[in-house]
């Protein structure tokens, strides 16, 4: 489980570790694993790992194998936010969000398959409604998130015969510590941004992790290539 440390990882991770599962949780963050593993108990392992680097991204999937023998879930949840004008985007801010955001779910997909493949496991990534519709100053964000849903629904087709089975859940906002520290150009325009806000305001992490732990369940056996919106009816808005 990436991004493992904070928000919705870490509400994954308890939801997961409460019903029984063992989990490798995997941040950058190594006291906000720490603080994660306390909480879920000795079935959780905390992996400090930058999944920016595509090595780091094997080795994780690696270490999951060697400390439980088997990989049955890969829940790809880390993410970073960057809201900018298009035009003050630098190269390296660019990067880092699609090698964080987009990049390591492929790499770790790609590390996780072949053992998924042997237990039927399956695969949930979190995209965003911004992988769904525009954002405003989040271009690159809404890139790399429309990236993990088109990952998913490939990714699913090419794993049609098998039991391998590939899902997305599409949140809005959610209380996390992303939507807490998200800053906009001094200059923003209000209207373009309210307008993203929604009706019913944000949604809790617990909520995208009972989404997560029904698509990693048996009881979703018949769903793949589906993406789940948890936007409180933003996106059909």
């Amino acid at each position: 489980m990436t991004g493992a440390a904070s928000g919705i990882g870490r509400a994954v991770v308890l939801r997961l570790a409460g019903e029984g599962a063992s989990v490798l949780a995997v941040d950058v963050d190594r006291d906000g694993l720490t603080e994660t593993a306390t909480a879920a108990g000795s079935s959780v392992s905390p992996h400090r790992a930058d999944l920016a680097e595509p090595a780091a991204c094997a080795a994780a999937v690696a270490g999951c194998v060697a400390t439980y023998g088997r990989l049955d879930v890969l829940g790809n949840v880390a993410g970073i936010y960057l809201a900018a004008h298009t035009t003050d985007v630098t190269v390296e801010d660019y990067r880092r969000v699609m090698a964080v955001n987009l990049d390591a779910y492929f790499f770790l997909a790609q590390a996780a398959i072949p053992h998924l493949l042997e237990t039927g496991g399956a695969i949930v990534n979190i995209a965003s409604n911004a992988g769904l519709q525009g954002v405003p100053y989040s271009a690159a964000y809404c890139m790399s998130k429309g990236g993990v849903v088109q990952l998913t629904r490939s990714l699913a087709v090419e794993y049609l015969k098998t039991p391998l089975r590939v899902n997305a859940i599409a949140p809005a906002g959610t209380n996390t510590n992303i939507a807490a520290s998200m800053r906009f150009p001094p200059d923003v325009d209000v209207d373009l941004v309210t307008r993203m806000a929604g009706l019913r305001g944000l949604a809790e992490p617990e909520e995208v992790a009972a989404v997560f732990a029904f698509l990693a369940s048996d009881e979703a056996r018949s769903v793949t290539g589906a993406v789940y919106t948890v936007d409180n009816g933003l996106t059909v808005s």
